[in-house]
């Protein structure tokens, strides 16, 4: 694909993130940043604007620098809210380096990594005031400012801070004004998802955040007079960058969700236009969708006006906003852009969501790359890749097979400096100036990239012949009763793997398919599915020759990826 197919829209690069927050109090100022309630039922909403926004940064880091924190390692863990953007900004504006931590990170991993990064401070929500009265007894981290969001008196508060930084502004004190921010140095430390043992963190200039979001802004129309809801876990690269970062860029309204279970009421509450989110939770609500049409016995009717409609749209006449207005409702009514990635996704959902009007973007990236390296467009989509190269960014197919597939490289302004502490590591995967990702995909004809999966993922029978799980996996998660699945291959006597599938069911909707039948009767039932709708459509090598059924969901990273490994342990019977 042309290169000049990446580039639909002009877009200002940014610096640094001094760039960024100039852009908050000179082109936002009154428009509300962002919007939350206390709690999930709550009637009144907290809204913040631009200008405050701005204010309470340069206060907050004002504090921060007085404390003598310059230079220095702040970490962050606290579920998405207000103060963690603030801190996010207030810390990378002023020459430190911030670590943001993986909120459902149990305590010992905290300590760990906590340790591992050597933060001289951190910023916590006051739910974890116990970890870390425990770290600060402790002699191995070198802690010195423990700082709560929320009222403490064992700990220095956000609020407190906050105000006394006000205070020295007010004073003349203009230390933030005059630091000069080296935008190619490390500015966040991220750790990679996995135990501590084996995760690396990652060190990420303000250029390479930067680069990406000019890249994003040159191919994806956000506004500001949009509306994203936040749920992803911000301390992950793909929420931070692209709802936080690129949404505030372009002076949207960041809503903060109330949890999981809350999403579909928060879409109404705060008329949610946008979403970034991972493949599963999309999969799970178009399955919502079909399984609602299916109950009012309008499979047919709505099939049959997506068909006419998307005929309509090939002579420009789009009325799927209209015909599917009762639709839409129950998402909102608002929503018009999807924005995901992380993971494969069926074809079937993608374009159930685009007949419904709602502009779905695939796209591709990892923590490495700032995150986003290609992604689908307001212009040019295809069904079941992730688009193709952002601007400014170069990917080639490294030793590709007969098929064209072969692990996924990227050269790019946006890839990180290397994984901190850890040349060995960094030396395996930046040869070059390229980055491998560890992806397999390929480009089709027209330069669109499709992912087959992971390289360590893949399974080699003894024949030679290579089996991509995700390919499997997007074919029996698409019946109705199945939540997730995993395909792998079962070591055998003889060398060669057995292709097998562990299947998540949601018994809910298996006891009203399937009344009174017994757990024997129904693996029977799923097992004659799998053969029907999988098998059947694959070469005899790809054959699953075993199911394993449960309700229990699989073990999964916050993002929402499965931990292949730590599940074929348990499989395995080695956990």
């Amino acid at each position: 694909m042309g290169r000049y197919k990446r580039k639909l829209y002009d877009a200002v690069k940014m610096n640094d993130f001094r760039d960024l927050i100039n852009r908050y109090s000179t082109l936002y100022s009154n428009k509300v940043a962002f919007e939350y309630k206390e709690t999930p039922n709550s009637k009144d909403h907290i809204k913040i604007t631009y200008g405050q926004f701005a204010d309470d940064i340069k206060s907050l880091a004002t504090a921060l620098i007085n404390l003598g924190l310059m230079k220095k390692r702040v970490a962050i863990i606290a579920p998405n809210r207000y103060e963690w953007c603030v801190s996010y900004l207030a810390i990378t504006a002023s020459d430190m380096i911030v670590v943001p931590l993986d909120k459902s990170l149990p305590n010992n991993e905290i300590e760990d990594l906590i340790i591992r990064s050597e933060a001289e401070a951190v910023i916590f929500d006051g739910k974890y005031s116990d970890v870390f009265s425990k770290i600060a007894q402790s002699k191995n981290s070198k802690i010195s400012y423990f700082i709560s969001m929320d009222d403490c008196k064992d700990f220095l508060t956000y609020s407190n801070l906050l105000q006394k930084g006000h205070s020295q502004l007010v004073n003349g004190d203009n230390k933030y004004d005059n630091i000069k921010i080296d935008n190619h140095k490390m500015s966040v430390m991220l750790f990679t998802s996995g135990t501590t043992s084996i995760s690396k963190a990652v060190a990420l200039s303000q250029s390479n955040i930067c680069e990406d979001i000019y890249a994003l802004a040159q191919m994806t129309d956000i506004r500001k007079e949009d509306t994203f809801l936040s749920f992803l876990p911000l301390h992950h690269t793909f929420e931070s960058t692209c709802t936080f970062l690129y949404g505030t860029f372009s002076g949207i309204t960041v809503a903060f969700c109330d949890g999981l279970k809350y999403v579909q009421k928060n879409l109404a509450e705060f008329k949610v236009t946008g979403l970034v989110c991972v493949p599963l939770m999309l999969e799970i609500m178009y399955k919502k969708i079909r399984k609602g049409i299916e109950e009012k016995g309008k499979t047919k009717l709505v099939d049959n006006m997506a068909k006419i409609c998307n005929g309509l749209l090939k002579v420009g006449i789009d009325i799927r906003r209209k015909v599917f207005k009762e639709i839409l409702e129950n998402l909102g009514g608002k929503i018009r852009l999807l924005i995901a990635g992380g993971a494969a996704m069926s074809r079937d959902a993608i374009q159930g969501f685009l007949n419904l009007g709602i502009n779905l973007l695939q796209g591709y990236g990892l923590t490495e790359t700032s995150p986003v390296v290609a992604g689908e467009n307001d212009k040019f989509k295809r069904c079941g890749s992730v688009g193709f190269p952002l601007p400014g960014i170069d990917v080639k197919i490294a030793n590709p097979n007969n098929e064209g597939i072969g692990e996924i490289a990227v050269k790019a302004p946006t890839v990180m400096l290397g994984y901190v502490d850890n040349p060995e590591a960094t030396a395996e995967v930046l040869k070059d100036d390229w980055f491998y990702t560890g992806d397999l995909g390929y480009f089709d004809k027209d330069g669109f990239l499709f992912i087959t999966g992971r390289k360590k993922d893949v399974i080699v029978l003894k024949n030679g012949k290579n089996i991509f799980p995700e390919e499997l996996e997007i074919l029996i998660n698409k019946l109705p009763y199945v939540s997730e699945s995993m395909v792998f291959g079962r070591p055998c006597d003889d060398g060669d793997y057995k292709i097998s599938a562990k299947i998540v069911y949601n018994p809910e909707v298996t006891n009203t398919m399937f009344p009174n039948m017994s757990k024997d009767e129904l693996h029977a039932k799923i097992w004659d599915d799998i053969k029907e709708n999988v098998n059947h459509r694959m070469p005899a090598y790809k054959y699953i020759r075993e199911i394993i059924l449960t309700e229990k969901p699989l073990i999964k990273t916050t993002t929402q990826k499965v931990k292949r490994h730590e599940e074929l342990k348990l499989i395995l019977g080695e956990a």
